[in-house]
């Protein structure tokens, strides 16, 4: 009676097994996302060198001010750090959800890589998003007086539940690591 509740269960599961197969193979559909982001990093290649020809234009045609070279690096500085964080969610986000990139031996290995997950690509995601957002409100202050007081206001306090936002998905991924531990 057992073996035959085995053969029947076994039935059943082959039954079911392309569902779990297409299942696992839907992971490919994010692939055109992925490459949609590769393109948009190609054009945030193109806005860096614009914004950079045009601060180098200034600096010769006009006389610019240290303030306006600061705000053009500055503006520099966040196209980079927005492209640092497209190759984070490309790459890691590839490793993580799609497919093995084989990179172990790889000399140009980035080293966070080595121990990406999804809870470790959330909270290096939460981190660039606040740099960006410093980026922002240091501009938004070295400008301060073309600004409003309620629009300082709000940007800080945009800034601020960044920050906290990043703690709360820091403090739940070391929660869940420690909890995931063998004691």
């Amino acid at each position: 009676m057992n073996q035959q509740l085995a053969i029947e269960q076994r039935r059943r599961g082959d039954l079911l097994r392309p569902l779990p197969r297409w299942i696992f193979m839907s992971r490919w559909l994010q692939a055109p996302l992925y490459i949609g982001l590769i393109v948009a990093q190609a054009l945030y290649v193109v806005q860096f060198w614009r914004e950079l020809v045009h601060l180098v234009q200034g600096m010769t045609v006009n006389n610019i001010s240290e303030t306006q070279i600061m705000l053009f690096v500055l503006g520099l500085i966040d196209v980079v750090m927005i492209s640092n964080l497209l190759v984070m969610v490309i790459v890691g986000g590839w490793e993580t959800f799609v497919s093995r990139l084989e990179l172990e031996h790889h000399p140009d290995q980035p080293e966070w890589l080595s121990h990406v997950n999804a809870g470790v690509l959330k909270v290096k995601l939460a981190t660039a998003i606040i740099g960006i957002s410093s980026i922002h409100l240091l501009k938004t202050f070295i400008n301060a007086e073309h600004y409003t007081e309620k629009v300082l206001l709000w940007q800080t306090v945009i800034h601020l539940t960044f920050v906290l936002s990043a703690v709360a998905i820091a403090f739940t991924e070391r929660l869940m690591h420690v909890a995931e531990k063998p004691h």
